[in-house]
């Protein structure tokens, strides 16, 4: 009834899935890093912005690491899982930034007419 994975479609699946392992990864590791950059921006300083660079930082050589430093255990494709975590980082992170730097819109007053 059921088809089982295998050869070819056994392989394709470890990359699919790889990939959205390292999509959700990246995903998490970039929110994480908005909230070091929120953070600094309230702070509203100099030295609380060139911390929070170099905090990103090391958030993604973390996360991009402990990829592969689990390379051997993890049981999908490593190079998939690197990729899409690398793209997710790096797009969410964009994305999160752009963000934080756009103006909140006020919501206009019932009471003036």
């Amino acid at each position: 009834m059921y088809k089982k994975f295998y050869g070819k479609e056994r392989m394709i699946m470890k990359y699919v899935i790889g990939a959205i392992v390292g999509l959700l990864w990246g995903a998490l590791v970039a929110w994480l890093n908005a909230g070091v950059n929120k953070r600094a921006i309230q702070k509203n300083s100099t030295k609380a912005m060139l911390m929070a660079n170099f905090g990103r930082t090391a958030i993604d050589i973390a996360a991009l690491g402990v990829i592969f430093l689990l390379r051997k255990v993890l049981p999908f494709n490593f190079e998939a899982t690197i990729v899409g975590t690398a793209a997710s980082l790096g797009l969410l992170t964009v994305y999160f930034a752009y963000r934080l730097s756009k103006p909140e819109e006020q919501k206009p007053d019932d009471n003036i007419k």
